[in-house]
């Protein structure tokens, strides 16, 4: 049975002032009804509400809330825009200047015939991957919101896997220059941090997989599991940017001593990029938290997709 608002409305005078009382009509849906039909009439109605309400005539409560729901809904859409267009402007900002930084300071890019230079993929590669990348993947769902959740499923995989991909060449990197110049690996904290972070994303891309793309998981299932996804999500996201913090301070002590006369704590314009870059990726990672907790900004579910995603935060 499907309830419609109807057209028809009396008006009762009192104390000189209208009211209308809306009244509604329950049907059985028969076979000379369709669901365009309806869709039709429910979309005529609500037009016809909207017309009303904007005459100063008093609607019915329903009519109010719906479009003041519709119209809180387009305010939140142009505001997430706005700052999901300028967290996009930071991380390409903060890729940029990583490049920045290795080709100028650090002698660009190799591989293993130059140690020094494969160890610059690892900072490179891990902001773009782990941060960016992984930022963008977690907010798939947000940032394309009329898409379909099916499509936007395969593109968040997708990307993920390209994440995970770039962070193990990263590690290569940095254990081949590790091995190649004689440093103990795994001692730092940086490094702790750094690799537990990419094994638990590799554990919750996998499980991802398994229990929102796998075909016939039960539901309840998948609804047990999705916070565990989304508080993992976004711990991960959370640790990486830590990670790459306590990168970036490691690498300016290593190569700029204090003891220099052209130290760390001498201000070289070297160390001031740094610093900035870490400042960028503050911002960035406060503003991408920010963008998937916020439940205003969730994409609005159609009554034909499935409930649950696999996004970190829908």
């Amino acid at each position: 049975m499907t309830a419609r608002n109807g057209v028809g409305s009396k008006r009762d005078s009192m104390n000189g002032h209208s009211m209308v009382t809306s009244r509604f009509s329950v049907k059985n849906r028969g076979q000379d009804s369709s669901e365009d039909s309806d869709g039709d009439e429910i979309e005529f109605d609500a037009c016809r509400i909207k017309r009303d309400w904007e005459a100063g005539e008093v609607g019915s409560l329903i009519g109010r809330g719906l479009i003041d729901e519709m119209e809180n809904e387009s305010r939140n859409i142009r505001f997430f825009t706005k700052l999901y267009t300028f967290a996009q402007m930071l991380g390409i900002l903060c890729v940029v200047l990583v490049g920045v930084w290795i080709g100028i300071y650090r002698g660009g890019f190799g591989w293993q015939a130059e140690p020094a230079l494969q160890f610059n993929w690892h900072p490179f590669l891990m902001v773009l991957g782990m941060v960016f990348l992984y930022a963008n993947g977690a907010l798939v769902y947000r940032g394309f919101r009329s898409e379909k959740k099916k499509k936007l499923k395969i593109i968040h995989t997708l990307v993920q896997l390209g994440t995970f991909i770039f962070s193990v060449v990263g590690i290569v990197a940095v254990f081949d220059f590790h091995n190649a110049m004689g440093i103990p690996n795994m001692y730092s904290l940086h490094s702790w941090i750094g690799l537990c972070v990419v094994i638990l994303f590799a554990c919750q891309w996998l499980s991802g997989l398994l229990t929102f793309l796998f075909p016939g998981l039960r539901p309840s299932v998948r609804a047990a599991y999705l916070p565990v996804h989304q508080f993992f999500g976004l711990a991960i996201f959370i640790g990486s940017v830590a990670s790459c913090l306590l990168g970036l301070t490691e690498k300016a002590f290593f190569s700029m001593p204090v003891s220099n006369p052209n130290g760390y704590n001498h201000f070289p314009p070297e160390g001031i990029l740094i610093n900035v870059i870490g400042i960028l990726l503050i911002f960035f990672a406060g503003l991408v938290v920010y963008l998937m907790s916020n439940s205003q900004f969730r994409r609005q579910t159609s009554e034909d997709e499935v409930l649950l995603t696999d996004t970190v935060l829908e």
